[in-house]
């Protein structure tokens, strides 16, 4: 099958070029970072490390939602969740009634957006235990060895079609460890709960997940947060694919040996001063919890505490440029007194 990325970032860099280097399979990408299309471009590909070493170019065709003609059999999305239904609108244009769509987002809130392009029989979502770092345009680091990492997928309608299993086959031929579900939304939350307790915890500290594990009580925060999301999923009719306790011991392997020098996607974000995806991870499960009458009070304060974060590195950077001002002004100054 031919395939399409939509969003040239981390992740939809590690399964386009994982499906075209590994799977040998055609793949396209479509994107609107400027920067990111720039680089490529002028690249002529884009630079590709694992683990920070072997860093080299790979040959990709990159458009612009405008640009891209293409009639792909599956598009992959890999957007940031406040940016999905922008792009989605540009690409309109480009999507049929017989293609299929698959996304493993961050968060929860993309299905219904994808609904309104791509009829329930063609949506295919599921998640992503992969660690990837994007260190800049044109420029993506695929952390962990060739292999490491699974994924999980689930038709939006819970019954897999010759389609689904053709991608799971390609999945599977990109190194990528897919693991095919009938379960849909216990098998999105399963992942949405893994981020509540990781992503947040790990970017409020400035931590790496390895570090976040050295933490003698790295399980117990894990088990009160995980709790909570459980009985939040319970009182909505929703079972996990893992326990509560497969979950502890998930965050813990994954945090400990899977992945202890990775920095989470939002802390990524975080540092590089751009809003977080929390709204849609402790943010959903505090949603989730109150539309079932039951107040998850750990993920709301996390929430509150994440959006603090937000705002004190925000209202710093202002201080840190109102200060620069007065001296670039006198440098100023100074020029046009010189000239």
């Amino acid at each position: 099958m031919k395939y399409a990325v939509i969003g040239a970032g981390a992740m939809g860099y590690r399964y386009g070029v994982l499906l075209q280097e590994q799977a040998g399979l055609e793949v396209d990408f479509v994107d609107t970072w400027e920067p990111n299309i720039r680089a490529v471009r002028r690249q002529g590909g884009v630079y590709v490390s694992r683990d920070h070493e072997g860093r080299h170019l790979v040959p990709i065709n990159l458009y612009t939602p405008e640009e891209y003609t293409g009639t792909p059999d599956v598009w992959i999305v890999f957007l940031k969740q406040m940016q999905l239904a922008g792009v989605l609108e540009r690409c309109a244009h480009l999507f049929r009634p017989e293609q299929y769509v698959f996304s493993a987002m961050n968060g929860m809130g993309h299905v219904e957006k994808l609904q309104g392009y791509f009829a329930d029989d063609r949506i295919v979502a599921g998640t992503a235990m992969i660690a990837t770092v994007l260190n800049g345009p044109g420029d993506v680091d695929f952390i962990g060895k060739a292999g490491a990492g699974t994924m999980h997928m689930v038709n939006l309608t819970e019954e897999p079609d010759h389609t689904t299993r053709a991608m799971f086959a390609d999945f599977e031929a990109a190194n990528l460890n897919p693991v095919l579900t009938e379960n849909f939304m216990g098998t999105l939350m399963a992942k949405v709960v893994f981020n509540s307790v990781v992503n947040t915890m790990c970017t409020m500290f400035g931590m790496t997940m390895g570090e976040f594990a050295t933490y003698e009580g790295e399980q117990d925060m894990a088990r009160m947060l995980l709790d909570e999301a459980y009985d939040a999923c319970e009182r909505a009719g929703i079972q996990l694919i893992e326990t509560r306790q497969e979950s502890v011991a998930s965050v813990d392997f994954v945090s400990r040996i899977g992945n202890p020098l990775h920095h989470p996607s939002m802390y990524q974000d975080f540092s590089h001063d751009r809003p977080t995806e929390v709204d849609y991870i402790n943010g959903y499960i505090a949603r989730l919890g109150r539309d079932h009458d039951y107040i998850c009070h750990l993920h709301e304060f996390v929430t509150h505490q994440m959006h603090l974060a937000e705002a004190m590195r925000d209202l710093e950077a202002a201080k840190a440029e109102a200060a620069e001002r007065p001296d670039r002004d006198t440098a100023d100054k100074a020029q046009q007194a010189a000239a």
